[in-house]
């Protein structure tokens, strides 16, 4: 597991204030959505505002690739490493 990837899971935890889920449990190929981690349209407008700020990456909602970069943990660190590159 890359350091990217274990910020973005503490980022997940601490931003949607998951209150039964810590960062280790997060697995990086899970889902985000339904039958994995289980967020919402909401907790990824509040996701991807956090990563604009922290990382200067945007993630807009009505991109495609947005979409799968959202697929799981490693999706998003490899997309924040792509766009910062």
């Amino acid at each position: 597991m890359s350091e990217l990837e274990q910020e973005l899971k503490g980022l997940i935890v601490g931003v949607l204030e998951l209150e039964d889920v810590t960062p280790d449990q997060i697995q990086s190929e899970a889902p985000l959505f339904g039958d994995g981690l289980g967020l919402d349209s909401i907790d990824a407008l509040e996701l991807a505002s956090a990563i604009s700020k922290r990382y200067g990456v945007v993630l807009s909602a009505d991109d495609e690739i947005t979409r799968s970069a959202f697929a799981s943990v490693r999706a998003l660190a490899l997309h924040i490493q792509a766009a910062r590159n």
